[in-house]
């Protein structure tokens, strides 16, 4: 896809984002906007997948390690054809596989089931070992929080991938500088998670997370290197592409009511019709 298509796509993700936390009356929207433009590179550029074999021994990997963000990731799912659109809107619905966290057992195109923060690095770590003991090309990709590497097992996993210079795996820090309770540094500083990384012998980009020329050339660096793993720290915005949540803590994990719910989609409407006239 050319940039244009992809910020198209990322309207229609965001849209997808909005309407499932609207009608479940509950989710992560906050974390799921900032991240959008991520998971359409991710689907619609970067990884080897195929909706129609989702279990294919030889795709690409993905791990959303802040498995709360759930409603990014099904809408990014549902575009790329996993499963149908419409679907979203049974998001945490009794009965519904659309479930608050990723389940691999239920969700076609999900690789690993998250949602329990800090855990997800791990399960993305020993995915990247086994390509490299079965001689595999596959490569695998974990999405995190900069609230969740505050947990001490994503640097447990660090140090291992770190160690065992696995090349074949990148690792994405959703930087929104905002968690649950208020500003990450406020909470517990992580940063600079620069450095933390490199000290764990990865190769580290800074990036702004929503602007796709920097995302694509990230995404080609890391696959240019070498015997070690690399982290992408993607600097971004909470709740990006509606203008009431953005950098606002409280849209974190509540919904929109329906007078928010309608303002938002007008927005990204909007925000659509300006790229169809590109």
């Amino acid at each position: 896809m050319n940039k244009l298509d992809l910020q198209k796509k990322a309207v229609d993700i965001r849209k997808g984002i909005v309407s499932s936390v609207h009608s479940a009356k509950a989710g992560h929207p906050g974390g799921s906007l900032s991240a959008a433009d991520i998971f359409t590179y991710l689907y619609f550029e970067e990884l080897h997948v195929d909706p129609k074999n989702p279990k294919d021994e030889n795709r690409d990997r993905f791990v959303l390690s802040k498995g709360h963000t759930a409603p990014g990731y099904y809408s990014a799912l549902a575009e790329r054809g996993f499963f149908p659109v419409e679907d979203l809107l049974t998001l945490r619905h009794i009965g519904s596989y659309l479930q608050g966290h990723p389940d691999m057992k239920h969700i076609p195109g999900v690789d690993m089931s998250s949602g329990s923060l800090g855990q997800g690095l791990s399960a993305a770590v020993g995915m990247a070992l086994a390509a490299k003991m079965s001689g595999k090309e596959y490569r695998t990709y974990c999405l995190c929080g900069d609230g969740e590497i505050q947990e001490g097992q994503i640097w447990e996993a660090a140090m291992f991938a770190g160690h065992r210079k696995l090349d074949n795996l990148v690792v994405i820090v959703d930087n929104n500088n905002l968690q649950i309770d208020g500003t990450v540094e406020d909470v517990c500083s992580p940063y600079p998670i620069d450095k933390k990384f490199e000290a764990f012998n990865f190769h580290v980009i800074n990036i702004d997370g929503n602007d796709f020329d920097q995302i694509d050339a990230a995404f080609k660096e890391a696959k240019a290197t070498k015997g070690m793993p690399t982290a992408i720290i993607a600097h971004t915005v909470k709740g990006k592409g509606v203008s009431f949540m953005e950098n606002n803590v409280g849209w974190h994990g509540k919904a929109p009511n329906d007078e928010e719910y309608a303002i938002a989609m007008e927005e990204l409407e909007k925000a659509g019709d300006v790229l169809c006239q590109k």
